[in-house]
């Protein structure tokens, strides 16, 4: 609870009741609404949980929405192509299968080229197949990467550090092996699991 509140918060979506959120140096809890509109543009690109799809636009058409905000996007088939869409860009968001618009909506952040991209559950409604190659991606984008991820070997296999989040409080953070012990899971969500190493010496899971 919270994971989506607090990447909104981060990313300017939603305001702070206490305390301060700064990026590069610049306090953005006190950003006015102008300010916000120009760090959303050009600082962080946002995927949503949800998918957040224009339905009378085509894939390629709800990309360049994105694209013309930015300085210097990346061009919305070479995004789209990007995320294994280049033979879809002319399909409706009804004629996208719940993976597939999600795919749109990283292609659309990734179009941005902000040093900062914001994934709430990026993974969903993706096979495995999918979903190892959008978090091979976003990895080898050499961006910082905000993601509230479920899958904790995903996590643990993709992630720098993991931030463990209980009843909207951070009860945890650090480097993955340091996160996901045993007794955290069991903390967070009251399962027994076997975590090992694995060969690179990050943490897998087996519940």
């Amino acid at each position: 609870a919270g994971k989506t509140t607090l990447l909104n918060m981060l990313g300017g979506m939603d305001t702070v009741s206490s305390g301060e959120i700064y990026f590069h140096g610049k306090e953005v809890s006190a950003f006015k609404k102008r300010e916000l509109v120009e760090y959303r543009r050009h600082d962080v690109g946002f995927v949503f949980q949800f998918y957040n799809l224009i339905p009378t636009l085509t894939a390629k058409e709800n990309v360049e929405i994105a694209a013309q905000l930015c300085k210097n996007p990346i061009p919305a088939e070479e995004a789209l192509s990007m995320v294994g869409l280049s033979e879809r860009t002319g399909n409706f968001p009804a004629q996208l299968s719940g993976g597939e618009q999600q795919r749109v909506m990283l292609a659309r952040a990734l179009t941005q080229e902000t040093p900062c991209l914001i994934l709430d559950e990026p993974t969903n409604h993706l096979d495995i197949t999918y979903q190892l190659q959008i978090m091979d991606l976003v990895s080898s984008r050499h961006l910082t990467v905000l993601a509230a991820i479920h899958d904790l070997n995903i996590a643990a296999m993709y992630c720098d550090k993991i931030a463990a989040m209980k009843h909207g409080e951070l009860v945890a953070f650090g480097r993955p092996e340091e996160v996901l012990t045993e007794e955290r899971i069991w903390e967070l969500y009251h399962v027994k699991a076997e975590v090992f190493p694995r060969k690179d010496g990050r943490p897998a899971v087996i519940f």
